[in-house]
């Protein structure tokens, strides 16, 4: 596996040293407030975090894909909502850098890269959830633009992207169904109503939002790539990255609900003594520690086999479900060693427990990682690649 270069470990570092410095004294207030946190976004665009996908000709880093996850990891340790706050955005960068024409690379890239332009992707839809193959979406042509119908439902950050990828059909009466489907770059304007912010149980902040499009006109260069019915196979392929961010995060949240719970267990005393010591205690922190270790390693490989150009859905598919299991274990293992703190607002393992469901049904549910995952090892006919 190869390792990071010396200027992707310091941008890993930064990254940990802004969430210690800025993210993590401010985030449970923030998130109990469930404010938008623009400040924070802000100092996010300056160390070059929306520009991580974005190749150097158009003004961004392009890290390596385990340089981008573990910047993931670090920003979701302090809090989760900031890792999903450019995780679309890295995303249709990614689609941009690999299916774009040299004309949308130009036009959009480089705003995106320092983050003046943020983007997101919109693929599910009401009724359809990770059946993207369902979707009623549609796209027709005007002329030389498209008019872009239908609904899509948790949107993060579309309130404030300038830039929609959106997965619609283009041939409604294309077999298979998928060969039908494009990618539409669509601009916010009259046609597209955002028409309210749904309330969650955590992922506070952030905000994850209902849009109907009717008649919304997008230019003809606003098909990525060059021609049509291709968007289903991209939107696959932008998903690997998809769900490596995704597994980044919930080994973030479950990073800082381990760091909170041993630190806990060295202060807080029972029968004389700190509870680390008891074995109940003792026995759920080795566990905690060897899964996020386990689950760093899995998806650190999956990112090492998509910078090497290899197909990486079974192994993204694989961090993401492993990564965000764990999560959710480990932050519930976390509000036990806090006892009844755990359970109060005032300590911070109960936003990670909240946090972390979001982690097995973000970027696909984990029952369909499961499917993917199976339907690859069949295919392969192997578990090594």
């Amino acid at each position: 596996m190869s390792e990071l270069s010396d200027e992707e470990q310091q941008i890993v570092r930064l990254a940990a040293s802004f969430t210690d410095r800025e993210v993590r004294p401010v985030a449970r207030e923030l998130e109990h407030a469930n404010t938008y946190p623009g400040a924070l976004i802000d100092q996010m665009k300056e160390l070059g975090v929306y520009g991580l996908t974005v190749p150097p000709p158009y003004g961004g880093f392009h890290v390596s894909t385990k340089c981008y996850a573990l910047v993931t990891e670090e920003l979701a340790r302090g809090w989760m909502s900031l890792a999903g706050a450019f995780g679309g955005h890295s995303v249709v960068c990614h689609l941009l850098t690999r299916f774009g024409t040299d004309e949308q690379k130009d036009a959009y890239l480089p705003r995106l890269a320092t983050g003046e332009l943020r983007a997101t992707m919109a693929l599910t839809e009401p009724g359809s959830g990770s059946d993207l193959q369902a979707m009623r979406t549609t796209a027709r042509p005007d002329g030389r633009d498209w008019l872009l119908d239908g609904s899509k439902i948790w949107i993060s950050n579309a309130r404030h992207s300038g830039l929609i990828a959106v997965l619609c059909l283009t041939d409604p009466t294309a077999e298979p169904r998928h060969t039908g489907a494009s990618i539409l770059l669509a601009e916010p304007g009259d046609g597209l109503t955002i028409s309210r912010d749904l309330p969650k149980l955590g992922y506070k902040g952030v905000e994850s939002c209902e849009l109907t499009f009717q008649d919304l006109r997008v230019s003809g260069a606003g098909l990525l790539g060059d021609r049509p019915g291709r968007g289903f196979a991209q939107m696959m392929a932008g998903l690997e990255l998809g769900r490596i961010q995704v597994a980044g995060r919930a080994i973030g949240v479950a990073r800082a609900a381990f760091d909170d719970a041993l630190r806990y267990s060295q202060e807080r005393e029972t029968f004389g003594k700190p509870i680390y010591q008891h074995q109940s205690i003792s026995n759920y922190l080795a566990d905690m520690a060897t899964k996020i270790t386990a689950a760093r390693s899995l998806n650190l490989y999956a990112a090492d086999r998509h910078d090497q150009g290899h197909r990486a859905d079974l192994e993204a598919g694989m961090a993401k479900l492993f990564a965000s299991e764990v999560a959710m274990e480990v932050s519930a293992t976390a509000v036990r060693i806090h006892g009844g703190y755990g359970y109060s607002t005032e300590f911070d393992v109960e936003r990670y427990y909240r946090d972390a469901p979001l982690t097995v049904v973000g970027e696909g549910t984990n029952e369909i990682q499961r499917n993917v995952i199976t339907k690859q090892l069949i295919k392969r006919g192997r578990l090594t690649p």
